[in-house]
């Protein structure tokens, strides 16, 4: 059986100590199979429904040897009394989120940061048995992979993560009314994003039309350390990443606005997401990002 190349953004070994966690949902959602994750479906519990492919992290007994020895390739049974979570990351990837990089470069970037998140997140979801899916948002929808749970389908999508490039400009709404219209079974939607887009309350608008249908819905918002506070200095060139120009200025000149901006900023994204009944959480580029899953999946385990 060939193996998938690793992405760049996935440490297999750092990843190693969080294997036994699991990301568990915190409402009803509706999963192929009812179990371990709280799901609307009933069926006939112990009934054989499908097979996976083995991902290389569940008990040796469970394979099925006849289509091992037929077919050469390891698959599970999956019956019905055992979960299937869909999730899909909904990566935002509009120029903003190129901030914290040097020269425009992704190294260092809010993007960047993301790219290691997600990777992990999609490791740590497939490992734990369930479905990952994409959906990169620019200008529209971009790349969109449906949830999967084979190792070649987690491979792709983390080599979409690792080749991601931002747009100047992004219409977020736009992008999750598209994906919205093609996504038929509830589940989890896992929205990383600045947040800085000019159509915000567009964006909350079209994460309400996923919680009306029931769907479960986590926005991690995502700020870079230099964003909450100005740098000191005497002189600086302000440029916008999305071509909204440039500003020539003094730091000490702003700083106090800036800050009240800001502050403002975070609250109202906030306040838009437990609004709409998403789940929000706050994810600074300043903590390193296995710190960040660590304790994200410790809190929805809680």
């Amino acid at each position: 059986m060939n193996t998938p190349r690793n992405s760049r953004f996935l440490d297999v070994v750092a990843l190693s100590a969080l294997e036994h966690m699991r990301f568990t949902t915190r409402h009803h959602i509706e999963g192929a199979y009812s179990g371990r994750h709280q799901s609307r479906q009933q069926g006939g519990v112990g009934e054989f429904v499908d097979f996976r492919e083995y991902s290389g992290s569940e008990d040796l007994r469970r394979l099925d040897w006849k289509v091992l020895a037929r077919t050469d390739k390891a698959f599970v049974r999956l019956y019905q009394d055992e979960t299937n979570l869909l999730c899909t990351l909904a990566i935002d990837a509009s120029g903003s989120m190129r901030f914290g990089s040097p020269n425009g470069l992704a190294a260092g970037s809010k993007l960047e940061y993301v790219q290691y998140l997600a990777t992990a997140l999609s490791h740590v979801i497939s490992r734990g048995q369930d479905q990952i899916g994409l959906a990169v948002l620019t200008n529209g929808l971009g790349t969109t992979l449906p949830p999967g749970g084979t190792m070649s389908h987690v491979s792709h999508l983390q080599e979409i993560v690792e080749n991601l490039a931002t747009e100047p400009t992004a219409k977020m709404a736009t992008g999750l009314h598209g994906l919205f219209e093609r996504s038929s079974r509830r589940g989890v939607l896992l929205l990383m994003s600045d947040f800085l887009m000019d159509d915000l309350e567009e964006t909350f608008a079209a994460l309400r039309l996923f919680r009306h249908r029931n769907w479960e819905v986590v926005t991690l918002h995502i700020v870079h350390p230099d964003e909450e506070r100005l740098p000191a200095g005497t002189a600086y060139r302000f440029e916008g990443l999305e071509n909204e120009g440039r500003v020539d200025c003094s730091p000490a000149e702003i700083a106090a606005a800036y800050g009240r901006r800001f502050s403002t900023h975070l609250a109202t994204v906030r306040q838009l997401a437990l609004a709409g009944g998403c789940d929000y959480r706050l994810v600074s580029t300043g903590v390193p990002y296995l710190q960040t899953l660590g304790s994200f999946l410790v809190e929805r385990s809680g």
